[in-house]
């Protein structure tokens, strides 16, 4: 479902984020990517959103190269991904339930289908019976799930996830993660970076450790991935 083929993405001043990856992520895997600070992780997602495109090197998705995407096609490709941000990203003056909706919107939804999906959508993290609520009204813990039910009401095959648990406490940030991976058992593919090594210990899901741009190892991939 995603392939890097030697992968370079070198920023002004000759930083290079990402220097020769090699990778191959299946449909429904869950993959963690962790490292230090500087280590590449939020700049394999963005090229995998096509925020950028790499310097060197292909970078294979839905069995297309993404770097020959013409405009026209992006917004076609989005609306194939979901994005999880670890700083929410929602409108502050309207409803659970409305900033959810605001994703069916964009994609030309509307009636009683996007009302049903919205409310399946907070149902699957949670947060049915605060639909009414704004983020003001909200914790973190409940912020990040209106984020995520964001992310999943269109059903996307590939799910990002960039440190959702970055602002949340452990027990909190657990829970997210518990709900990304009941994602991943719809057939969704999810990736996922973060610093928390607890959370890469109690998951023990496929993880990619990134040190400086390079690609150093990974453990627990599943045979045939």
């Amino acid at each position: 479902m995603i392939q890097f083929h030697h992968v370079f993405m070198t920023y002004q001043h000759e930083f290079k984020a990402l220097r020769d990856i090699d990778l191959n992520i299946e449909r429904g895997e869950f993959v963690m990517i962790t490292g230090p600070s500087g280590a590449g992780k939020s700049t394999l997602i963005r090229l995998i959103s096509r925020e950028i495109l790499p310097t060197r090197g292909q970078i294979i998705i839905f069995e297309q190269n993404i770097a020959k995407l013409k405009p026209r096609q992006l917004p076609l490709y989005r609306r194939r991904i979901g994005v999880v941000f670890q700083d929410f990203r929602l409108l502050y003056d309207r409803t659970a339930s409305e900033n959810v909706a605001l994703t069916l919107r964009i994609l030309g939804h509307g009636g009683r289908t996007m009302t049903r999906e919205v409310n399946q959508a907070l149902g699957r993290v949670g947060l049915q019976k605060k639909k009414n609520q704004k983020p003001w009204h909200l914790s973190g813990g409940e912020m990040q799930r209106v984020v995520l039910a964001r992310a999943i009401v269109h059903d996307p095959p590939l799910l990002l996830a960039d440190e959702p648990t970055g602002n949340l406490d452990f027990a909190t940030g657990w829970e997210m993660m518990q709900l990304l991976k009941q994602v991943t058992d719809t057939g969704t593919t999810v990736i996922c970076t973060t610093h928390n090594l607890n959370f890469i210990q109690k998951m023990r899901k496929r993880t990619l450790f990134l040190d400086k741009g390079i690609l150093r190892g990974e453990r627990n991939r599943v045979h045939g991935a």
